[in-house]
């Protein structure tokens, strides 16, 4: 449900823009702001997770976030199985994402996809 909500965000703000004040727009706005400051995971292509607080998505659908940790697996010998590291601003290509969670309860889930 929590991707559902990100991925309807994303289509939304990746919408053509032919009608900037339309309610489309607005719509998109109004769900970008009940994100903002959200802690999000996002998980892209290689394997690799990013946890933050979303910050801004643009029309192409790229995410940043800020105070962003990333983890990755690291191999089966060292003591813990996920390695991690602060990285601070980043900017998360739309093309390498493969899952996007928001941390936020369900019935805030409902309010995001609501129409």
């Amino acid at each position: 449900m929590e991707q559902e909500a990100a991925e309807t965000l994303v289509q939304a703000a990746s919408s053509d823009g032919s009608n900037p004040k339309g309610p489309d727009e607005s719509e998109a706005v109004n769900r970008a702001r009940k994100l903002l400051f959200r802690r999000m995971l996002v998980g892209i292509r290689d394997g690799r997770f990013f946890l933050g607080n979303f910050h801004c998505i643009d029309k192409q659908g790229n995410i940043i976030l800020q105070d962003a940790v990333e983890y990755r697996s690291t191999r089966r010998s060292s003591p813990s199985p996920m390695e991690q590291r602060f990285l601070g601003l980043i900017l998360i290509p739309s093309s390498c994402r493969v899952s996007c969670h928001v941390g936020c309860s369900v019935e805030e889930q409902l309010s995001l996809l609501s129409f």
